[in-house]
């Protein structure tokens, strides 16, 4: 289902619900839930859960139930806009929806691997972290229809959360009483045990403190201690200083070094409010952290800490927890906590650290086990530092004993970490800022698939006398064009970088990889004389095969995507993905499984990629195989591949979403493996989205149109494309149809495009109404060709040449000349066996001998 479903039901002059393109700023980072009650014509609760840009939404009659095992039926309706969530009111009598409608609860929640994956298979397992729904859920899709919609049930998994009640029994403020718990239910229903009431409000629930403790005289007894002066304001993080080795004596504390978000709460008249290191506001992502933070009993505090996930082995990963942040991973987060930098009114940060923990301890002598003291060791920094390796950890920080709060970074925290090391090239470098001199920080690049990419940036590690060595070794190898592609995502201008020639090779340490795939926390070791540029990276994205004979690098392509070459029989390139479930049958009809599709984008890799290099795309996707559910996505998620890639792209509202594109085979191939069929790029590159460089005429016949007629329309609009100014190319769409691709210098805007591909369409009309219709509704597309112009507004997308379609025939969309047009007998002329072998036996690219080297310089004529 989509917006388009949400949009026909609802006429927004007359309902106060949020239009089908309302997409609010990025409101956090964890994907949300929301159930509402909507005392319609048949009362229910609307069941939404976040994916992929918007709510995915159930009708439950009954409510959710608390009991283990007790299944709701769960009706599928119409994806509703994200702002939906935050809608109450009444919706006017005589609209779709008619009645009242309330938020029950809301928050945010996660699920184990992909959530849409989940979703088109008919099995989604979820934890719910919200103000009155927490712990396991699951759905699962039945075979039933009811009025044209899926049929889910909804029941509560066997945890800590379960009981004997339901939705019902949490209304008039009955949910939980002012300590947490479910008694206050319990006395107003009547309806659980002992047994269940005992079940309901297990150990681990954020609950009343056993005694009240008077937490302003404990702090004001400790040495340091000052009175909040009248505008106070909470202290920016404290921050360490890299060591290379622990120091030695017993003034020093150990303590871990934590792999995750660095993160500060605030609580002031007993509301906690969560930020990030940079000042994030991220209290609506984390309620269950807010919840237990309010459960202390400290009615004003500021606490330092870090957000981190744990492995079933109890280590932190900093992969996992950005899992769990997207909600694609249900692992157990803490907040562990190293500081307390004021308490009950008090400004602790002239207390020396050691008195501070010993609080901090004190406080947390019996919270929910979300949060977690950063315990530590007095002296013996060499064992603790060896210990921290063995147990897998970052490394450890040091900290004075007696050492006072201090805003940025010190010398009396200390950091030693535990680093990878790696060789990379440097292509560019950074203006310096403030006293530093020679260059701010190097841009860096490695080999793979045949170039260089992008992959981070280094500013420590120098001292004044390599800044000022390396920036006269750079100087004479500066360029005036980029080295390497950068990433639209990078926080600093393209145009702030000088580049240079990539000659010189440098050694890093560095913590692990992000989830753009760059560098993280990296730092400078030194110069590799010994190093040769053509030795960084893959050896066989290099061209060079493990036997150490040469082979042919994949030529390189146009910033335009434009270039294409022959493709290869063979594997491209090292570093591929693994093909889990390989014998699965994707396209029964044809036995084709699902090695056969990996390997088939495999080895037109080098066609395809250049459709899609660094274009925001919409996939499509299909689990269980073309006779399965298949799903659209165009958000980034962390379950599609470590070398898959996300860019943000502002939404109407003036937020941003991050959207999937990729760079490299390895990207491509992480989402084949992913079960992605078709991929649908934008007409507009991530370096500049507002600008389209290339339009789609899609040529779509209606019922009763044969083969000859649509030949014949795709002349025509290359001839009244040539009135205009403009030259065609010609591909089959892999299905029914005929596509025109018109490239263009980016120039005009979303709107601008729109408007020209609409009036072009609707002159054909105009002029042959009896063979084209410009409009998508059905009822008038029988015996006709509908010129389908609307995959020319912004976010709109069209299928790749060179994509498979999940159709039962395995089509592909292939680019042809204009002059093999008449050769053509359907839209789908090519299956992927047929399209393979065309693919290896092409000697030339058939756009660019119709000349599409010199359209790329076209612009559109004024309407």
């Amino acid at each position: 289902m989509s917006l388009r479903e949400y949009a026909r039901k609802r006429r927004f002059g007359d309902t106060p619900e949020p239009g089908d393109d309302a997409a609010p700023g990025k409101r956090g980072r964890r994907p949300i839930f929301v159930v509402q009650l909507h005392q319609a014509r048949a009362r229910h609760y609307d069941f939404r859960l976040e994916m992929d840009g918007t709510l995915k939404s159930w009708a439950v009659p009954k409510g959710p139930s608390f009991r283990v095992g007790e299944r709701r039926l769960a009706v599928e309706v119409e994806d509703h806009p994200l702002r939906y969530a935050d809608f109450e009111g009444d919706i006017p009598k005589g609209q779709y929806g008619a009645g009242h409608v309330d938020i029950f609860d809301r928050g945010v929640w996660s699920a184990e691997g992909d959530p849409l994956e989940a979703l088109a298979t008919g099995k989604i397992d979820f934890v719910l972290h919200g103000e009155r729904l927490h712990g396991g859920w699951k759905l699962v899709r039945t075979a039933q229809v009811r009025s044209g919609k899926p049929q889910w049930l909804l029941f509560k998994r066997d945890d800590a959360w379960a009981g004997d009640l339901e939705a019902d029994d949490l209304l008039d403020g009955q949910g939980t009483d002012a300590n947490g718990s479910w008694e206050g239910t319990a006395r107003a229903t009547g309806k659980r045990s002992a047994k269940a009431a005992k079940k309901a409000t297990p150990a681990g629930r954020p609950r009343a403190r056993p005694r009240r403790v008077d937490w302003a005289a404990r702090a004001a007894a400790l040495a340091g201690a000052r009175r909040k002066p009248r505008g106070w304001k909470p202290p920016a993080p404290q921050l360490a200083t890299l060591r290379a080795a622990p120091p030695a004596g017993d003034d020093w504390l150990h303590e871990l070094k934590w792999d995750g978000y660095r993160l500060l709460v605030d609580v002031a008249g007993g509301r906690a409010k969560l930020r990030s290191r940079n000042g994030l506001d991220w209290t609506p992502d984390y309620p269950d952290l807010v919840k237990a933070f309010e459960a202390l009993g400290a009615d004003d505090a500021t606490f330092d800490g870090e957000l981190v996930a744990l492995t079933p082995q109890g280590n932190d990963d900093f992969g996992l927890l950005q899992k769990a942040i997207s909600g694609s991973s249900n692992a157990p987060l803490r907040c562990m906590l190293f500081d307390l930098p004021s308490l009950g009114g008090y400004d602790l940060a002239h207390v020396a650290l050691e008195d501070r923990k010993a609080l901090l301890a004190e406080l947390l002598g019996d919270a929910d086990p979300v949060l977690a003291l950063s315990r530590h060791i007095a002296g013996h920094g060499a064992e603790v530092f060896a210990a921290s390796k063995r147990q897998g950890m970052e490394g450890i920080v040091s900290k004075r004993h007696d050492a006072r709060y201090v805003e940025g970074r010190s010398t009396t925290w200390l950091k030693s970490k535990h680093a990878q090391g790696d060789e990379f090239v440097i292509v560019g470098y950074t203006a310096p800022k403030r006293s530093r001199t020679g260059f701010g920080s190097l841009l860096l690049a490695t080999h793979r698939d045949g170039a260089l990419q992008y992959v981070g940036r280094v500013g420590t590690g120098f001292d004044d006398a390599m800044l000022r060595h390396l920036a006269a070794r750079m100087r004479p190898l500066a360029r005036r064009e980029p080295t390497v592609p950068l990433p639209a995502h990078v926080p600093f201008r393209p145009r702030d970088v000088t580049w240079i020639a990539p000659l010189l090779v440098v050694e890093l340490e560095y913590r692990g990889w992000g989830k753009e795939g760059l560098l993280r926390q990296a730092s400078f070791k030194g110069l590799r004389e010994d190093k040769g540029v053509d030795e960084i990276g893959d050896a066989d994205a290099r061209g060079t095969t493990k036997r150490g004979t040469t082979k042919r690098a994949p030529a390189k392509t146009a910033a335009t995507g434009a270039a294409r070459q022959r493709a290869p029989a063979a594997d491209p390139g090292g570093g591929l993905p693994r093909v889990s479930s390989p014998g699965r049958i994707v396209y029964p009809q044809l036995r084709i499984t699902k090695q056969r599709v990996f390997d088939y984008y495999r080895q037109v890799a080098p066609l395809l990629l250049p459709e899609l290099r660094n274009r925001p795309l919409s996939l499509v996707r299909c689990p269980d195989g073309v006779r399965g559910p298949c799903f659209f996505q165009k958000h980034h998620a962390a379950t599609l591949g470590g070398s898959v890639r996300s860019v943000p792209i502002r939404e109407k509202d003036g937020g941003s979403e991050d959207y999937v594109y990729v760079d490299d085979v390895a990207g491509l191939l992480e989402l084949v493996q992913m079960n992605v069929l078709e991929f649908h790029p934008w007409g507009a590159r991530i370096e500049d989205v507002e600008h389209p460089d290339r339009l789609v005429f899609d040529l779509d016949p209606g019922e009763g149109v044969d083969w000859n007629a649509i030949r014949a329309a795709a002349r025509e609009i290359r001839a009244r494309l040539r009135e205009a100014g403009l030259e065609g190319f010609l591909r089959l769409s892999g299905g029914k149809g005929l596509h025109v691709v018109v490239p263009l210098a980016p120039k005009a805007d979303w709107a601008t495009a729109k408007a020209f591909c609409e009036a072009f369409a609707r002159a054909m009309e105009a002029q042959a109404p009896q063979r084209y219709v410009a409009t998508a509704t059905k009822a008038r597309r029988k015996g006709v060709i509908f010129i389908d112009w609307l995959r020319n507004g912004r976010g709109a997308t069209s299928v790749a040449s060179w994509s498979l379609r999940a159709r039962p025939e395995a089509g592909v969309a292939v680019p042809l000349a204009w002059s093999e047009l008449g050769r053509t007998k359907s839209g789908k002329d090519f299956p992927l066996d047929r399209a393979l072998r065309r693919a290896a036996g092409q000697r030339s690219d058939p756009w660019q001998s119709d000349g599409w080297r010199e359209a790329l310089r076209q612009t559109l004529p004024e309407l």
